[in-house]
């Protein structure tokens, strides 16, 4: 418990460093299930070493990604759960950088804190390592700063930083996209951790009941609907990458539809998306009634029930769909690609 670094005066601040400590010992089971074959050192140093295994990569490019989960901690606060919060902060991170076709391949995690209670700060590191798991990537290191008089004492920040590789040859750009390609949706797991602002005003997260079960969410609560972590995309979208050539993918963050599918898709093309085709989730209903918000505000904040957006062309449409599929994804249709002015039409 290194009692030789124990401090009095520091504690009476309000920090107590062998909680940090405590902490640390608490979390290094569940970083242990992340280890993958590169990680060179244990936690507790300077910083984390990867050795980078480049066999079959003869250009290798890092592709790095950094985000946090914002106000849906919120969320965890007032249902006192911390143990998924993790995974939806990796989830930021790895899903941006899949979109460039990278392999994450290591984690680090910040955690800052009013007051360090070692088996809360265990339990939220418990979701980082899930969502490493999830995605391939080891958690090689992290922070966790206790701040007092800074942050409330029952409440945290979480933020994440993610690398990948990718071969520069096999980098994911729109050069290729054209008129005609496809566009196929992967299916959210609800929110995930965007427009979260909106989301608590309309449904009064703070101080509202967002724990009785409601038949507009089948039965479940409204907190623990919006506590579903983020969805984690990246090994059923590696192995589509593997097998068919991909033109594009969006990660469907803030900003929705309207911001995220253009971002993938080249000047003088826009994405037409058929709004029939769009399974939207029951929470973004109920969001869109409680709050009287108008559809397209709604396309133009939430996922709407599509997490990421993948662009093939049509020939190659059905394998990409059976790949997917195969993979755990509710994949489908929802558009196409077309010449146009307009970077994207939903109609």
């Amino acid at each position: 418990m290194h009692e030789n670094s124990k401090s009095e005066v520091y504690a009476q601040a309000g920090v107590d460093i062998t909680a940090g400590y405590k902490a640390v010992e608490l979390m290094k089971t569940h970083i242990k299930r992340t280890l993958t074959k590169g990680v060179c050192s244990d936690i507790g140093g300077f910083g984390g070493l990867f050795e980078l295994d480049l066999t079959g990569i003869s250009k290798p490019v890092l592709v790095s990604g950094t985000d946090g989960v914002g106000t849906k901690l919120k969320v965890a606060f007032r249902m006192n759960k911390h143990d998924t919060i993790g995974i939806d902060c990796v989830a930021m991170c790895v899903n941006d950088i899949i979109c460039s076709g990278a392999k994450p391949l290591i984690f680090l995690d910040y955690i800052a804190c009013g007051k360090n209670v070692p088996e809360r700060i265990a339990e939220i590191v418990s979701g980082v390592a899930e969502g490493c798991v999830q995605s391939g990537a080891a958690l090689i290191g992290g922070e966790t700063a206790e701040m007092p008089g800074f942050y409330p004492i029952d409440e945290y920040d979480l933020a994440g930083y993610a690398t990948g590789v990718v071969d520069k040859d096999k980098i994911i750009n729109n050069k290729e996209m054209c008129a005609g390609d496809v566009i196929i949706a992967l299916a959210s797991s609800g929110v995930h951790s965007n427009g979260f602002s909106l989301v608590r005003k309309v449904l009064d997260v703070e101080n509202g009941d967002i724990f009785s079960p409601i038949p507009e969410l089948n039965g479940k609560s409204i907190g623990e609907t919006l506590l579903t972590p983020t969805k984690i995309y990246v090994k059923s979208v590696l192995k589509l990458m593997e097998e068919v050539r991909v033109k594009g993918v969006s990660h469907i963050t803030g900003g929705g539809f309207y911001e995220n599918i253009p971002r993938s898709i080249p000047e003088g093309y826009g994405a037409k998306i058929e709004r029939a085709k769009v399974k939207v989730l029951p929470i973004f209903d109920l969001i869109a009634k409680r709050g009287n918000i108008c559809e397209r505000d709604m396309f133009n904040t939430f996922n709407m029930g599509v997490g990421m957006s993948i662009v093939v062309a049509k020939e190659n449409a059905e394998k990409a769909l059976e790949i997917l599929k195969a993979n755990g994804e509710d994949a489908y249709i929802i558009g196409e690609i077309v010449k146009s002015s307009e970077k994207i039409e939903i109609c």
